[in-house]
This record gives structure tokens, C-alpha cells and sequence, in this order.
């Protein structure tokens, strides 16, 4: 029997071979290794999903929450830099023995209690197999249920009904959106995603919904399922005020709100979700106002709209669908005048890549397509047509965001900017090449 891995890289690499898909929704299997592993819920769980803003949304209930005093675990996905900034405690990633830890607990669990196998083999026919996401989600719950925590915030991977954290019982459940994006796994129309999303509905619990105008599907599912739904512009709300913004909901209204630090008009509605939440949780987890307001202050999240320092002015966003693409261009909008934007631009091939240039188009003057890494990837060749046959030449090709990067800055003006966007491995490529040169 093989011994199991002693550090994180290789425990990586063993749980992205035990199956045979990347993904492979469906709830059977980790239900049945949660099972076996006895896990239980212990305090408040807050269950994330949405097309867009989960991240946003999930960074700014963890701030508020830990500003409050509370203990606080949080889940998310996908990592930019580090695989630890997927689990966190009191808004620190894990150590890296912490994770091992839950990772040994989740392999032993799998196999029905024989041990570590690295492969399926006779003595292990019973294991169930898991993709890489339901084993991180089953081991993340067992970093968490190791420490005594006040809440739990998960956010979704992919849709929500089948998604591996669904299988964990939300006391509040948000769907911040709903737009086209995994459409080979969710559906092709806005009614078919809304489903799926609605799924992490509960009976007689609050379902929050940021979307104005969401799917029929999502609508009739909150209905059938008996969940108590609050819709942004009916039941809560807010209003941007000089230099401020009121919220307004079940538990009242909340006045001088300072502006969330996550830059974007979008996030005044992720924190109007926030706030509904919150205020549904008010007897189990009740948070003073000065609490929401240093919350909402502090709140950071690498890769949204993250601008960095230096000339050129260098804006990242990891937006990868036409919905965020949106976002981002009405960001770059409101930032002020530059004579001209450079956009690396690197995405994956099976997204809505016209979808995206669509969006930002207008916002765009040099288009420099780049080359991912990954078999998901598409090439600076396939970016490049699809671009010309939008009418947005490309001005090069090039083999990563890196190489793009420096052609944008030896041929950008001062006053210019670069936007980098695309894909999380569009920015995390940039980002960890500033890692590397602190």
C-alpha cells in the first residue's frame, strides 16, 4: 500500500487523480464520504452561490462578521496564488498541515476506513470516488469542525444544486446572480442556470436573491420549495447617497453606510445581500453598526477589480463571462481619463469569449491576446481570430500574460493603462510575478 503524501503540492497532485473528470456534478458521492466521516454542523452556515459577486460577496460577510468579534471559517474557490486562501480561519489562510490533515481524514473516509490508497485497486474497489473540488469541500469542513467557530460561509463552485458544498445545510442562502456561464454543466438559457442556482434553497429558510429580475425557474423553485425569499428592489434595498448609502430591509434601515472598499457600483447590491443576511441571522449572530461600517471598510479581495501601483496605472479583474465583462467595463469607466487601454487578454476556450469582447470592447484601444496554460486553455491564435472577427484587431500574439504584460508596458504612455483580465490564470500569473519580485 502506498504511503500518503507528507506535504500540500502532493497531496494536490493525488486528489486531482482520483477521478476520471474534473467535473463531475452530483451530490451522492460526498454526501456518502461526509457520512462516513460524521460530520456534523455545529454553528451557522452561510451558503454563497450566483454567477457573479460570490466572491465579493462571501469576502464581505467574513469581514463584518470577524469585525464583530465572531470566530469565522470560510470556503471559496477557485485560489489565485495559494491553494490555503480556499480555507480560512479568522481571515487567515490555513497552514499547510492543517489542510494535510483534513485531506488524510477525507482518503482514509473514502476508502470506507481501510487506509490510504494512491489508486484504485482490489482492496479499495468500495472507495468512492471524488473530484477534486468534493474532496477539498469535505476537507475544508474537517479543518473547520477541528476549530470552535461562531460561522461558516461557503461559497458555491459550479450552480449550486449539485455542487458539492450543497450538501451542508445553509441557515441563509444567497444567489447573487444569474447570468450565462458554465453552460455545458448548467444549461444554455438564463431560466435553465436559475434552477440549478436555486437549488441551495431551503424550506422555511431565508433565500436572498441579488438578481432584479431573476429566472421564472429561480422564482417557482423558492416557491415549491417553501423558502422564505427576500428579492433586492422588493423586499430589501438600498440608495446611494452623497458619499454614503442607506440600506433598507426586514430588520429596518441601516444609514450611513460608508462605500464598500470592493471598487464597482455592482457591490452596493452584494452588500445589500449581505445586510438581508446578516439581519436574518441577527439571533444567532447579531452585529453592531459600527461592526457593518469598519467592515465594509476594510474589506479586500485580490483580483476584483484590483488596480495596482506603478505608471501605467495596472487594473486586474479576473471577470471570464460576458456579465462581469460588463462590470468591468463600466469600472473602467468611472476611473478617470487615460489616453489609451492595453487589455491582456486570456481566457478559457470554453467561455462566451465573443460574449466577453462584446462587453469591454468600447473600453479596449490594443488588444493583446495571450496564451493560457492548460488543456482548457484558449491559444493567443484562437483569441486573436475570434477578436478580428469581431472587428477588434489584435496587436500581437503572445505566448503567456507575462509576455503581453511587458509589450503593454514598453509601448503604453504614462498616462495610459493596462487591463489584464480574462481568466483567474490571467491575473494570478501577474500577481504571482509581483509575489516573486517583493
Amino acid at each position: 500500500m502506498t504511503s500518503p503524501p507528507d506535504n500540500l503540492p502532493d497531496w494536490l497532485d493525488h486528489i486531482e487523480r482520483q477521478h476520471a473528470q474534473p467535473i463531475a456534478l452530483g451530490l451522492d458521492r460526498v454526501r456518502e464520504v461526509s457520512r462516513r466521516l460524521g460530520q456534523r454542523q455545529t454553528c451557522p452556515v452561510i451558503l454563497v452561490g450566483g454567477t457573479n459577486g460570490k466572491g465579493s460577496t462571501c469576502a464581505m460577510l467574513e469581514r463584518i462578521l470577524l469585525c464583530a468579534g465572531y470566530r469565522v471559517g470560510l470556503y471559496t474557490s477557485p485560489h489565485l496564488l495559494h491553494y490555503n486562501e480556499r480555507v480560512r480561519i479568522d481571515g487567515r489562510p490555513v497552514g499547510d498541515a492543517a489542510l494535510c490533515a483534513g485531506f488524510a481524514r477525507v482518503a482514509v473516509a473514502r476508502n470506507g476506513g481501510a487506509g490510504f490508497g494512491d489508486e484504485f485497486g482490489d482492496e479499495f474497489s468500495h472507495a468512492v470516488p471524488l473530484t477534486y473540488f468534493e474532496f477539498g469541500t469535505l476537507a475544508a469542513w474537517e479543518v473547520f469542525a477541528a476549530q470552535p467557530l461562531d460561522a461558516v460561509i461557503l461559497e458555491v463552485g459550479l450552480g449550486g444544486r449539485l455542487d458539492a458544498t450543497n450538501i451542508y445545510e445553509p441557515d441563509v442562502a444567497i444567489v447573487t446572480s444569474v447570468d450565462l456561464d458554465h453552460m455545458d454543466y448548467l444549461g444554455a438559457t438564463r431560466e435553465a442556470i436559475g434552477y440549478e442556482k436555486a437549488g441551495i434553497f431551503r424550506a422555511g429558510k431565508p433565500a436572498i436573491c441579488g438578481d432584479a429580475a431573476p429566472p421564472t425557474s429561480l422564482v417557482e423553485h423558492c416557491r415549491s420549495a417553501s423558502a422564505d425569499f427576500l428579492l433586492i428592489g422588493r423586499d430589501f434595498g438600498y440608495e446611494r447617497q452623497d458619499g454614503q448609502w442607506q440600506y433598507h430591509g426586514r430588520g429596518g434601515k441601516r444609514s450611513g453606510l460608508a462605500y464598500p472598499a470592493l471598487r464597482g457600483a455592482v457591490q452596493f447590491g452584494n452588500a445589500a445581500c449581505v445586510l438581508a443576511a446578516l439581519d436574518a441571522l441577527r439571533p444567532q449572530l447579531p452585529v453592531a453598526m459600527q461592526d457593518i461600517r469598519r467592515g465594509l471598510l476594510e474589506v479586500a479581495l485580490p483580483g476584483r477589480f484590483q488596480v495596482l501601483p506603478g505608471r501605467p496605472a495596472l487594473v486586474v479583474d479576473v471577470a471570464h463571462n460576458p456579465q462581469a465583462a460588463r462590470v468591468l467595463a463600466d469600472n473602467l469607466g468611472n476611473m478617470g481619463f487615460h489616453p489609451a487601454t492595453w487589455a491582456v487578454f486570456g481566457m478559457m476556450k470554453d467561455k462566451d469569449i465573443t460574449g466577453v469582447i462584446d462587453a469591454i470592447r468600447h473600453r479596449v484601444d490594443h488588444w493583446l491576446p495571450c496564451t493560457l496554460a492548460g488543456p482548457r486553455a484558449a491559444s493567443a491564435d484562437f483569441l486573436a481570430e475570434a477578436l478580428g472577427q469581431a472587428g477588434c484587431p489584435a496587436e500581437g500574439r503572445f505566448p503567456s500574460p507575462l509576455a503581453a504584460l511587458r509589450h503593454a508596458r514598453e509601448a503604453a504612455q504614462g498616462d495610459d493603462r493596462i487591463v489584464a483580465f480574462g481568466s483567474f490564470l490571467t491575473v494570478a500569473e501577474i500577481l504571482r510575478d509581483r509575489e516573486r519580485g517583493a
